[in-house]
């Protein structure tokens, strides 16, 4: 992203900021966010044909979650979707395995001790079943193991002793993937599923068991954010629509001077 570029999505990102403070997670560093989110989007590929107003609402659900880009907590994904009758690139925002664990720990009604996935590989050692009146799951990963994927777990253990899990084969993952799963008009998948495909196997199959987790969001903005970070879409009747949702409509409510690109020539540095 050239410096002009950079410094509108810096500045129009600023003043969403401070324009939705209050539904910000408390102690959000707006400056290190700011920051971290300007050092990502340099490097990330086709952004320049993004409008940087849209890149900045789309950063904004991270801040939202309390989620850091650069810490690959979330991403910010650049697709080719289809407008009319043709092609347009949109930024979309995404949460990751790791933001998936963080917010299921902060925001769990029933306090987590410890929540995690993990894949099941030729060769592990992977049970489950009901011992007293009680679901129980025994794991044990062959080391070094680099075999074939078989699917994934995730399980949530409870301060009070309880604990739920689910599981799913690597045929139900990928049906879910090619449902859902978001992908651009060539038919490919995001980076995120091409390079990091057993972190999202562990992120498909955490955020199912999450539906069976109780999460209280502190505001409409991070239950929205959430739900639209699943990297999903939903199809009915042969048309393909994301969730409804009343972010971006509170995003044009936002009371701010968009800056355009011919107004400022330098990143500007908090």
């Amino acid at each position: 992203m050239d410096a002009k570029h950079l410094t509108v999505v810096h500045q129009n990102l600023n003043t969403l900021l401070k324009a939705k403070a209050d539904a910000l997670p408390k102690g959000f560093n707006q400056t290190r966010f700011l920051q971290n989110c300007m050092t990502v989007l340099q490097d990330t590929k086709d952004i320049e044909s993004v409008e940087p107003k849209s890149v900045a609402r789309t950063m904004l659900k991270g801040a939202f979650l309390g989620l850091d880009f650069f810490n690959k907590e979330c991403y910010a994904i650049v697709y080719n979707k289809k407008a009319g009758n043709s092609w347009i690139k949109t930024l979309e925002f995404q949460t990751d395995y790791k933001g998936e664990i963080k917010l299921a720990k902060k925001y769990s009604i029933n306090t987590i001790k410890d929540i995690y996935a993990k894949l099941v590989r030729e060769g592990d050692e992977f049970e489950e079943g009901v011992k007293d009146g009680k679901q129980v799951i025994n794991f044990k990963p062959k080391p070094f193991n680099n075999n074939k994927i078989l699917g994934a777990f995730a399980v949530a253990y409870y301060e009070n002793g309880s604990m739920i899990y689910d599981t799913m084969s690597v045929e139900e993952i990928e049906s879910v993937k090619k449902a859902y799963a978001k992908a651009d008009k060539e038919g490919k998948y995001s980076k995120a599923w091409i390079e990091s495909t057993g972190e999202m196997y562990k992120k498909t199959v955490l955020r199912r068991l999450c539906k069976l987790i109780e999460l209280d969001f502190d505001t409409i903005e991070q239950k929205q954010a959430f739900d639209e970070g699943s990297g999903m879409e939903f199809k009915q009747e042969g048309k393909t629509d994301k969730p409804k949702s009343s972010l971006e409509a509170e995003f044009v409510e936002a009371e701010y001077e968009e800056v355009e690109e011919s107004e400022t020539s330098e990143v500007v540095e908090e």
